[in-house]
């Protein structure tokens, strides 16, 4: 048998595999073609759970603390038949208390859990490598490189991002939150007793309303540009990042 027969013959059993594949799923040769993808164990599963309890306790913060302080129109009937405005609040006081137990929670597997847990909680400022590798993914988001180095944990500009996004102003809601549910827990309160302070050092209780609810749109830009960024990762940087807070591992293509 000549090589061109060969050949053909090669390429008749290939396109006969694929019209198979196109009808069963089943690909093998493709599967052999396939590229090697390395995964790596990055996140903890107490990490994994707080993150996503997270996710749903921020988004009831956000959605109950915007009818707070804009409230929907009156309801119709008695007053004593609606419990609308009640309700919103209950929530938002439970999504707060979650927010702030499971900050602890994670403070705590910070200490306890592998070395990518402590990334939230520390940013190595003063260290030239970090700021190259930050500086480098500036350019990858900018565009004006290919592709990005491979990071196992979080990549030196995300990190700076997590820290000042979502740890900072997390804690920020958590303090002027308290000290708000301490005024109408009324005077004796431990939420009065610990952080009443805070409405004095803000002037009063309505302008600590104010800076309460401008740092909830800061909120809401931090997971604006996380949500974007991770998914962004996911398509162009051809490593997981989505997936990699469902399964713990990270996937490099």
């Amino acid at each position: 048998m000549s090589a061109a027969s060969t050949t053909q013959t090669l390429t008749a059993q290939e396109l006969a595999q694929r019209r198979l594949a196109s009808i069963t799923g089943v690909d093998a040769s493709g599967v052999r073609r396939a590229q090697n993808i390395k995964a790596i164990y990055v996140y903890e599963v107490p990490v994994r759970i707080w993150h996503w309890i997270n996710v749903a306790a921020i988004l009831t913060l956000c959605i109950t603390g915007y009818f707070i302080g804009k409230p929907p129109p009156t309801m119709p009937g008695e007053a004593s038949a609606n419990y609308l405005m009640g309700y919103i609040r209950f929530a938002h006081f439970a999504s707060g208390y979650i927010l702030a137990v499971g900050l602890l929670g994670r403070a705590y597997w910070a200490l306890v859990g592998n070395h990518h847990a402590r990334e939230l909680f520390s940013v190595p400022i003063f260290q030239k490598a970090y700021w190259r590798e930050a500086l480098n993914m500036v350019r990858w988001y900018m565009f004006l490189i290919p592709k990005p180095n491979q990071y196992v944990g979080h990549n030196p500009l995300a990190r700076l991002v997590m820290f000042s996004g979502f740890l900072l102003t997390a804690t920020y809601m958590i303090i002027t939150g308290l000290a708000l549910y301490g005024e109408g827990a009324q005077m004796g309160s431990w939420q009065e007793r610990m952080f009443g302070w805070v409405i004095v050092l803000f002037g009063t209780s309505q302008d600590l309303h104010t800076w309460h609810r401008l740092g909830m749109w800061a909120m809401v830009i931090f997971i604006t540009v996380h949500v974007y960024a991770a998914i962004r990762e996911d398509i162009m940087g051809r490593q997981s990042m989505v997936s990699t807070m469902i399964s713990g591992h990270r996937t490099f293509k």
